[in-house]
């Protein structure tokens, strides 16, 4: 082969190293489009991860806290930062120049050896670059914001689970307190009985009061536990040992932050909403190269050189290309178009639901700030005054002692009530800063599978 034939292959390797890789892995474009949604880290490196992480669990857990925890220790988060750096090599991959062939034969006929050797390059592919980069660097831009969508997820996720675990062990502590009214009350009761001052029906029901009380604490109890597990699964943790949390919610705020035109904000920061539009520019992006390569699918370039022991050396070169005989394309082009249609009416679904979403986490937030706000300000205090009246009149012998137990019943009610309202409201407070960034868990079914059946197709 003479110098002449690699004169093309090291223009080829030249203009190859143009496109790299990013130092960082995307990293800091993630971290840009979290930083107006997001005060915590992410992509920090592992040494400091594991560094930072120590020291947040040396301290009772704060919401904000149990989240950058996450962040920074979630196995499942990790490996998509892993997968968006698997989306960027692709994006790499269709910027360089496709990689040269090189064919030797050597042939012999009676005492005459001959050597041909042939240098090709995918011409169609080199023609099409430009539009592939620009169909790969869409498919990027769309992972690149999903893995934004699924900090925002686990972000929310993680929030939402410490109010849970936080509430569940508030309320189990006070249903452990209530199981002891309720033991002394049965207690009391057997004793009467005993001495004859009392009747079996009235130990019976101060019996039957224990019984319920011991359920609900076991219950409480339970559903404590699954919280705090559940917390400990999305923090990454091999276990609660070293999980810390409050003893109690925040309280509620005075008032409620005026928040207008939710619904506009949503449909300028969602970024479900943005990924739903990536989708459809590269879906429309992938129609038109496959409308201009839909009769050339395949086109080589190639330069020959034959070499004889008898006849001078031979030069020249060769293309190749698929005769559209049989499949003209239109298959290919009708599928593209069909994804492109269907990625429009996913997008305009999807912002249908966003802007409900939005609405309905609005309403729910402001309805149960007024209940937790009316059970904390009204209900509670009726029913620690009633108590306190009972309290006066066993003090003045008018009533007995299991007057005063089951008023301290109704108490606990009424507490438990406004427990549950405030870890209601918090819930809807993560529930509707969540709506206003993305709610990825209601995107629509086949979204994610359009990009893979475009690449599918080599487009």
């Amino acid at each position: 082969m003479t110098t002449r034939l690699f004169i093309p292959l090291a223009l080829v390797a030249a203009l190859t190293g143009c496109a790299t890789l990013s130092p960082d892995g995307g990293v800091g474009a993630v971290q840009a489009d979290l930083r107006t949604h997001l005060p915590q880290d992410v992509g920090v490196p592992r040494d400091a991860a594991r560094s930072r992480v120590r020291a947040l669990l040396a301290e009772p857990l704060a919401a904000g806290d149990a989240v950058q925890i996450a962040l920074l220790n979630n196995a499942g988060l990790l490996g998509g930062f892993d997968a968006l750096v698997e989306a960027e090599t692709r994006v790499v991959a269709a910027r360089r120049l496709p990689n040269p062939g090189i064919a030797i034969a050597r042939l012999t006929r009676g005492e005459e050896v001959e050597w041909e050797r042939s240098l090709h390059l995918d011409l169609a592919r080199l023609l099409t670059m430009p539009l592939r980069a620009d169909v790969e660097s869409r498919l990027y831009e769309r992972a690149r914001r999903a893995l934004v969508l699924d900090v925002l997820r686990l972000a929310a996720d993680t929030r939402r689970a410490w109010i849970e675990a936080v509430a569940t062990a508030q309320s189990a502590r006070y249903q452990q307190d209530a199981l002891a009214a309720a033991e002394a009350g049965a207690d009391l009761a057997r004793r009467m009985v005993e001495t004859g001052n009392w009747s079996v029906l009235r130990q019976t029901r101060e019996q039957r009061a224990y019984a319920d009380a011991a359920l609900t604490a076991a219950r409480a109890e339970q559903q404590a536990k699954r919280a705090r597990e559940r917390l400990v699964r999305l923090l990454g943790l091999d276990d609660d040992a070293s999980l810390r949390l409050p003893e109690r919610l925040p309280d509620l705020p005075d008032a409620l932050p005026p928040l207008p035109a939710v619904e506009q904000q949503a449909m300028d920061s969602r970024i479900d909403l943005q990924v739903a539009r990536l989708q459809a520019e590269s879906l429309a992006a992938d129609l038109g190269l496959t409308r201009r390569t839909r009769f050339v699918n395949v086109l080589e370039l190639g330069v020959v050189s034959n070499d004889s022991n008898v006849e001078p050396t031979q030069r020249g070169y060769e293309i190749g290309f698929e005769l559209p005989l049989f499949d003209g394309g239109a298959t290919r082009v009708a599928a593209a178009e069909a994804r492109y249609r269907q990625a429009l009416m996913q997008t305009r679904e999807l912002a249908v639901a966003a802007r409900s979403q939005v609405r309905e986490a609005y309403a729910l937030r402001q309805s149960q700030y007024a209940i937790a706000r009316h059970l904390r300000d009204e209900v509670v205090p009726l029913a620690q005054r009633a108590s306190d009246e009972t309290l006066l009149r066993y003090n003045g012998m008018l009533v007995d002692v299991f007057a005063l137990l089951a008023d301290a019943r109704d108490r606990v009610a009424a507490v438990n009530a406004a427990l549950d309202a405030q870890r209601d409201y918090w819930l809807a407070e993560a529930d509707l800063e969540e709506a206003r960034v993305g709610k990825p868990a209601e995107r629509p079914i086949g979204l994610a599978p359009l990009a893979a059946s475009a690449r599918a197709d080599g487009h």
